[in-house]
């Protein structure tokens, strides 16, 4: 853990001077925040990330060579513990999503000012998540979309009626199996027949492997 009294550790990479001395300076400025190390690509951030270990990194999300996403991403595969905290000037919900999937800090857009900046560099280095409320927002629809398009769950019995369905069992085997009626089964069946869009067996069992149900 951190010791509150250390200064923050970290390394900049943007391919952009101008911004990324705007970003150094700010950090520096604060008093409490030491910049071990500063990236104008992609692969320069991640050796920088490697050889200095800071406790947080900053890194644009398009640059040179590999993006922000994919520094997270090896990040992630190397165990390294450096929090990670995507800046970018394209807030599309679904980079935002997949950044914090692959297991980013945060997310911030370059416009954000230097207080908040230094402010978030703070929360990441505490093991915080870093997204400003307009972010959130349209994350929350992003996960909402991406639940939708997986299509909708099937309860447990559902799955496990598929699943012997699945192996060749016929209604009424299945239900002496599971111990009830063979009109439960039916009415089981037809729930999940209207929630995979389907009118028989065969096509039942396709769709749900094709969503990955029967995984």
């Amino acid at each position: 853990m951190r010791d509150s009294r250390e200064k923050i550790t970290v390394v900049v990479a943007d391919d952009h001077e101008m911004y990324r001395d705007g970003v150094v300076r700010a950090l520096v400025g604060s008093g409490w925040i030491d910049v071990v190390g500063e990236a104008d690509d992609g692969e320069a951030a991640f050796a920088a990330i490697v050889e200095h270990r800071p406790d947080v990194a900053l890194v644009d999300h398009r640059m040179p060579g590999i993006d922000g996403t994919e520094i997270v991403r090896r990040a992630a595969r190397d165990g390294l513990t450096t929090r990670i905290v995507v800046l970018s000037a394209f807030t599309d919900p679904n980079l935002v999503y997949g950044a914090l999937e692959e297991g980013a800090a945060g997310y911030l857009p370059k416009e954000t000012r230097r207080r908040e900046l230094v402010e978030a560099v703070r929360k990441a280095a505490d093991g915080g998540t870093v997204l400003p409320a307009e972010l959130a927002a349209g994350l929350a629809g992003e996960i909402r979309h991406r639940r939708s398009d997986r299509g909708p769950v099937l309860s447990e019995r559902e799955t496990e009626i598929l699943r012997l369905m699945a192996q060749g069992l016929t209604t009424p085997a299945i239900a002496k199996q599971l111990f009830v009626a063979p009109s439960t089964v039916k009415t089981h069946v037809q729930r999940m027949y209207e929630k995979l869009e389907v009118t028989e067996r065969a096509a039942a069992v396709a769709e749900a492997m094709r969503r990955g149900l029967l995984e």
